[in-house]
């Protein structure tokens, strides 16, 4: 039963590495995002926080690439299912993208609260 588990966990790793592959060479928001996750972990690390804060500024950051992620996982599923502009593939994409949006509001507004106390 470990052996089985282990190998379910390692091909999940593998899975979520070709889709992070995938979507990295894909889209550049995607890219755009992880820029600007890693500039603010960097300054989470670098500034004087507390554990809590510092906590909270690296889980959203890594919050809005994951966002990211799947806001193109439901733009690739509306694509698969058709092609032509309808509402309700634009709706969906719409939502996906406000997913994102929200997500890096989030954490502005907590870099927002911590640096101006």
């Amino acid at each position: 039963m470990i052996r089985s588990e282990l190998k379910r966990f390692w091909n999940t790793c593998i899975w979520s590495l070709a889709g992070w592959r995938t979507a990295w060479e894909t889209e550049k928001s995607l890219r755009q995002w992880t820029i600007v996750c890693l500039l603010s972990c960097g300054l989470a690390l670098w500034l004087d926080l507390s554990r809590g804060e510092r906590a909270l500024m690296l889980a959203l950051s890594v919050l809005v690439v994951a966002s990211e992620l799947i806001n193109t996982a439901i733009e690739r599923a509306v694509d698969l299912v058709t092609k032509d502009i309808h509402p309700l593939a634009r709706q969906a994409k719409d939502a996906g993208s406000a997913f994102v949006a929200l997500s890096a509001l989030a954490g502005g507004v907590a870099w927002l609260a911590i640096l101006l106390g």
